[in-house]
């Protein structure tokens, strides 16, 4: 589906485990409201950086897009004039979160307690270009 200026964005991230449990990663998330389809993603650690390349990843037409995610401290980089930092209970997120969820319930290597994890960096982006890939499909239009 193409962007719209009206649409809104919901971002955050959440964490999963690279080779062993002390080797946290990241998995950022920018989700359109409307078509609940994932536009970007990106695999790094907690920091600003990561953030602003999750965002140079995002389609041309949603970069004036409104966009909302928590307090996480990484997010005080992207454009003040677009984006919100909201509290989970404007329900802002709710879709973003539900995202999460689902994927870890879909996908073992998300669990927080498991003994499932990649053991390298490229298998967990792919087997996350592989979801997201399929959550899109079945995405609303």
């Amino acid at each position: 589906a193409r962007g719209r200026p009206d649409d809104h964005l919901e971002v955050d991230e959440m964490f999963t485990y690279v080779a062993v449990k002390i080797n946290q990663v990241r998995v950022w998330i920018v989700q359109c409201h409307r078509t609940r389809q994932i536009l970007s993603f990106f695999i790094g650690d907690g920091s600003m950086e990561s953030c602003k390349r999750l965002w140079r990843k995002l389609p041309c037409e949603y970069l004036k897009c409104w966009s909302f995610s928590d307090f996480w401290k990484a997010y005080h980089c992207l454009p003040e004039q677009t984006h919100f930092l909201v509290g989970k209970k404007t329900g802002l997120t709710n879709h973003v979160e539900r995202l999460n969820n689902t994927l870890r319930q879909r996908v073992s290597r998300f669990v927080r307690k498991t003994l499932s994890f990649s053991k390298k960096d490229y298998m967990l982006n792919l087997h996350f270009k592989l979801f997201a890939y399929h959550y899109n499909l079945n995405a609303v239009s």
